[in-house]
């Protein structure tokens, strides 16, 4: 007899997290605190773990210790994209936003989709991406001073012990930034370091964009081909015809990871010089016409798709061997 997984919508806010869950052929709604107090009343709720499947969204930081509790617990979970949520909702023109609304507007995708299982990533990928998120907020930091600094310095009376301030701020800012790539760089290196290794052969791409690429997709085990992966980082194009009078101009999503886009971009202006593939490709749209920011779009997607077949072959970069495996 094949078994009926029970859905289990959850809405997670920082405080608390709101449930909804198929009752006696209605929707129950419960609210636990987000603490273990409340993980523990969640499971006291499932009384039979083999037949319910938790569903929730990745809501910022808020989601992951109750999802990683469910999961330590023996209980099917699955974290779902916000946007797939909201864009469900909409399709069935539901107009309330309430924690309770959204709970069961979980459960009831959950039942039409069916999300697959998840599954937390390892320790060290969780490190890694907390250096990662501290590395950029710390960046965004001393970019900030300095314009301050540079702005203190254009005007007539500028005051040299807030000038001086802001420099040792700045000083320690970077010292942080370094001691923390160094611990980024030693992680990648003891789990992934000869990925890492094949990905710096790759002319163009240097060793902090490796990083960040093995960091950002998971040593590239999420992804089974190159479109996936292009389209987690927000390369893939957009085209905007309708019959035929609307006819836009085909842009790249944007959607996933800006960091990576910009590194990739700024990849792109080398690759286009010292790597043939990219070069010859570069060369090409610009020849019929395209802008050169197009073309550097198309390298980077080109940079994207080599990272991706080295991974998958465990390979080094060859300049003539990119018709074997996909350059």
């Amino acid at each position: 007899m094949e078994c009926t997984i029970n859905y289990v919508g959850i809405d997670v806010s920082k405080a608390t997290f709101d449930v909804c869950m198929e009752e006696n052929g209605g929707y129950s709604h419960y609210q636990f605190s987000n603490d273990s107090d409340g993980f523990q009343k969640l499971l006291l709720l499932i009384k039979d773990s083999n037949d319910y499947q938790v569903v929730m969204e990745a809501s910022g930081p808020y989601y992951l210790r109750l999802a990683t509790y469910v999961y330590d617990s023996a209980v099917l979970v699955s974290v779902v994209n916000p946007l797939v949520i909201r864009r469900f909702c909409q399709m069935r023109l539901s107009r309330a936003k309430t924690d309770k609304k959204d709970a069961k507007m979980i459960a009831l995708y959950a039942k039409v989709e069916h999300p697959p299982v998840w599954e937390p990533d390892a320790d060290y990928v969780q490190e890694l991406r907390q250096i990662q998120a501290a590395i950029k907020g710390l960046e965004k930091s001393r970019i900030s001073m300095e314009r301050q600094m540079e702005a203190f310095s254009q005007n007539p009376i500028a005051s040299k012990e807030a000038i001086k301030a802001l420099k040792t701020s700045c000083k320690t800012l970077e010292k942080q930034i370094k001691m923390l790539e160094q611990k980024m760089e030693q992680l990648v290196a003891d789990y992934h370091g000869a990925l890492l290794s094949n990905l710096k052969s790759i002319p163009g791409i240097g060793k902090k964009t490796a990083m960040q690429l093995i960091v950002a997709s998971g040593a590239f085990r999420k992804f089974s081909n190159t479109k996936q992966l292009i389209s987690y980082f927000g390369l893939s194009p957009r085209i905007f015809v309708s019959g035929t009078s609307v006819k836009g101009k085909a842009k790249i999503t944007k959607m996933g990871m800006s960091r990576i886009r910009a590194m990739l971009y700024l990849c792109a202006w080398s690759a286009k010089k010292c790597n043939q593939t990219c070069k010859e490709l570069y060369d090409r749209l610009v020849a019929k016409g395209k802008s050169k920011r197009l073309a550097l779009i198309a390298v980077a997607n080109k940079l994207l798709k080599q990272a991706f077949a080295i991974a998958t072959h465990n390979t080094t970069y060859i300049v003539n061997y990119q018709k074997n495996i996909c350059f």
